[in-house]
């Protein structure tokens, strides 16, 4: 009787019956090239750009060397432009531009059948939140940089500047690095909200496949924020409303600077970031398609 020797036994290959993982760089890439190249990211930026130059036209053609407030400050004291112009536009344009970003980003992956793709794809859903809060927070950093960088620039040309830096609110005068390091701070700052509001529009997008829903909702509850914050016997709800400081802006341009409004808002807009990405991320674990 003849004995069959035994075979041995192969070791599986490595990676064998486990799949294979993206890599995280090529994956945020892929990410922002996507976003880039919808025509209505680059319309919107276009649109952004203008805005300071409009404000910077409409300072100088009034010439309101006497006017009050954010926009009157700008005439004469061209690095004024940049933070007026952000302060301007956070109130509805660009959080406009964000939360259209974060309806694209699932919702909109879900309308055009594409989402159910990326959900079976080789990436972990928490990857996949991750990957596309990435890609609205490009989104708000990219609007928020080029309406201060056109800003600082329509500024220093069509409106002129102050002996070459920044006059304050207070009376003082900054020189030019000090005048840029306020227009970066508010930057920053005006990012930072956006952020908190891309994440609340991520959560609304994992809930549905209407685009405009998402819109409908965000922009309709920061109107909201809006109305019950102009309420003075509502008083008390003015540190939960993610609108509250939004015009904290305005204190950078202060000397010294007062940081307390700003800090308060940021503070906020990050407790608004967590839930609204922690509630993503369990949506998005428990979503077929």
């Amino acid at each position: 009787m003849t004995t069959v020797p035994a075979v041995p036994a192969v070791a599986p290959a490595a990676g064998a019956g486990s799949r294979a993982t993206a890599p995280l760089g090529r994956l945020l890439a892929a990410e922002v090239r996507w976003v880039f190249r919808r025509p209505r990211t680059l319309v919107t930026l276009g649109l952004f750009a203008l805005v300071p130059v409009l404000i910077a036209i409409g300072v100088v053609v009034a010439d309101r060397s006497g006017g009050g407030g954010l926009i009157g400050a700008v005439a004469g004291n061209g690095l004024v432009l940049p933070v007026a112009a952000l302060t301007v536009t956070l109130a509805l344009l660009l959080p406009l531009a964000v939360a259209m970003a974060a309806a694209d980003a699932i919702a909109g992956e879900a309308a055009s059948g594409t989402l159910r793709g990326l959900l079976l794809a080789p990436v972990s859903r928490l990857r996949l939140v991750g990957v596309k809060a990435f890609g609205v927070l490009v989104v708000a950093l990219a609007a928020a940089l080029v309406i201060a960088v056109v800003g600082v620039l329509a500024g220093m040309v069509v409106v002129g500047s102050a002996d070459g830096g920044m006059v304050t609110l207070s009376g003082t005068t900054l020189g030019l690095g000090a005048g840029l390091a306020r227009v970066a701070l508010v930057t920053i700052w005006v990012v930072g909200q956006l952020a908190a509001v891309g994440a609340v529009a991520l959560a609304v997008s994992s809930l549905t496949e209407h685009p405009l829903v998402v819109l409908a909702s965000v922009l309709g509850g920061l109107i909201a924020f809006g109305v019950l914050g102009a309420i003075p016997a509502l008083d008390w709800l003015q540190p939960w409303l993610l609108t509250s400081g939004w015009s904290a802006g305005a204190d950078a341009l202060r000397d010294p600077i007062t940081l307390d409004a700003m800090g308060s808002s940021t503070l906020r807009a990050l407790c608004y970031a967590a839930i609204g990405i922690g509630f993503t991320i369990w949506r998005m674990q428990r979503r077929d398609a």
